[in-house]
């Protein structure tokens, strides 16, 4: 399974070139997988910023939330039912956790395909470290 990308309404499974996470979804570069299925890949990242920190990838290539629908309130909404069971499995739900999405230049976006960071595992300040 790799990324999907959409032309108008339909969906095509297509590797979006030089996209590092699309090359994870497919596989072709090497990650530390702790889920995925046929919308989503679920990552560590290899720079933590706590002791849990997660990447939610959707496989639908999306640059960024900007690029986002009314059609993808679905895939959306899917992220945050999916941090929440992830924030469960890494035992960081009780006590609490960040879901970020960095949008942008401004907003700090380095790699250009739509993914939110799970960050958890310890007392978390603001405004962020």
């Amino acid at each position: 399974m790799g990324c999907n990308i959409r032309h108008n309404k339909e969906v095509k499974a297509v590797a979006v070139p030089d996209c590092l996470f699309c090359k994870i979804a497919s596989k072709e570069i090497p990650a530390a997988i702790v889920y995925e299925d046929a919308k989503f890949v679920v990552i560590r990242d290899i720079n933590p910023a706590a002791p849990v920190h997660l990447l939610i990838i959707p496989r639908i290539h999306l640059a960024s939330l900007n690029e986002t629908s009314d059609q993808d309130v679905d895939i959306l909404g899917q992220i945050q039912l999916l941090a929440a069971r992830m924030a469960k499995q890494e035992n960081i739900a009780q006590n609490g956790y960040r879901l970020v999405n960095n949008c942008g230049p401004w907003g700090g976006q380095s790699i250009y395909h739509l993914h939110y960071h799970l960050i958890g595992g310890k007392q978390l300040g603001w405004p962020p470290e």
